[in-house]
């Protein structure tokens, strides 16, 4: 049998590992009211945004408590990272590996976020959402 994409998810404390994706948003939120949310990939420990090494993409989900699927938030897609005709790193445009978006929910759950690194692969954070 083939290994599940879940094995290969990695996480971490974000403070000590630049690659975990740090959740910031409140711990409850109003039934029907939008929460804001940011999603920042190396918030205090920077992670390089060069040709050989960046953060591609981020993937927000939403599983409200006692469902058994996730709701697709949103994909969030970093483009840029220095390339250029002109050689690696040395294009006019890079792109910073944080999102803010808005969500609201009538049942309170678990945000999951998925964050990929090119070279480091797949890093998971969760975040539990309460109703105020």
């Amino acid at each position: 049998m083939s290994e599940s994409i879940g094995k290969k998810l990695q996480t971490a404390d974000w403070k000590s590992e630049k690659h975990v994706p740090v959740i910031e948003c409140p711990d409850k939120v109003k039934m029907g009211e939008w929460a804001k949310v940011t999603v920042t990939v190396g918030k205090d420990i920077p992670h390089p945004n060069t040709t050989e090494h960046h953060i591609r993409w981020i993937r927000a989900y939403f599983v409200p408590d006692g469902e058994k699927f996730a709701m697709d938030l949103g994909n969030f897609e970093f483009n840029a990272h220095g390339e250029s005709v002109k050689g690696t790193n040395q294009g006019p445009a890079y792109t910073h590996s944080a999102v803010t978006f808005h969500f609201k929910t009538s049942s309170k759950g678990t945000l999951n976020v998925v964050s990929f690194c090119n070279i480091h692969g797949l890093w998971e954070s969760t975040k539990k959402i309460e109703l105020a």
